[in-house]
């Protein structure tokens, strides 16, 4: 990706290169329902959520949902994070050797393997689109539209071709929104995101509910 001279520090990430963040929200099925590519590799998280929430066309989140979130976000209303300290990537359970001991465990567990959603889309845009996983020689406006492309592309070959052999998952159920309303009014969305006490309780009992079911 070309950068000028005076934005290569705002795009260097921890690595030392510079790279683009690129926020993506997606559903079960895998089709991906909203991403905002273009901010720097510096930038937090929470920073870019805060952004495509104050969009005017930017992330919807109806008051009675939430989408699962990685580490580097809050937990607050609207996105729920893993337990921070504790065992989380699914690479840590793979053998089954070392069950989970905790309730805050068990959450990590479960929502990881729930998250794991997202990573298969990436997967399946960088093996469909080479020039995803490749080095970029185009400038932020342009590596931006390419990006925004290949994800409507994506969704197009996720819903008309079935039979694709990257979609080797299928998850039945409704997704975030697809629920009749019959007052036909919007629904209500998140606008501000922020660590709350009801929120914290919210994830708690999850994690106490997974863990009497656990056993």
């Amino acid at each position: 990706m070309i950068i000028r001279n005076n934005q290569k520090a705002r795009f260097r990430c921890r690595k030392g290169f510079p790279t683009m963040n690129v926020m993506c929200a997606c559903t079960l099925s895998k089709l991906i329902t909203y991403i905002l590519p273009g901010w720097e590799g510096s930038a937090a998280d929470g920073r870019i959520l805060r952004d495509a929430l104050s969009r005017r066309n930017g992330l919807k989140v109806p008051n009675d949902n939430y989408y699962l979130v990685d580490a580097g976000y809050s937990n607050c209303q609207g996105f729920l994070a893993p337990f921070r300290g504790q065992r989380y990537h699914l690479s840590e359970w793979a053998s089954g050797n070392h069950p989970a001991q905790t309730p805050e465990e068990v959450f990590n567990m479960r929502h990881a393997k729930a998250r794991n959603i997202i990573e298969t889309c990436f997967g399946a845009l960088k093996q469909r689109w080479a020039v995803l996983r490749s080095p970029c020689f185009y400038d932020v406006k342009m590596t931006t539209l390419i990006i925004i492309a290949c994800v409507v592309l994506h969704n197009f070959l996720t819903m008309e071709v079935p039979d694709n052999l990257l979609d080797t998952m299928v998850v039945e159920g409704q997704e975030l929104g697809a629920e009749d309303d019959a007052s036909n009014e919007p629904p209500k969305v998140i606008s501000q995101v922020g660590p709350t006490d009801a929120w914290t309780a919210f994830r708690n009992n999850l994690a106490i509910d997974m863990w009497d079911s656990y056993h």
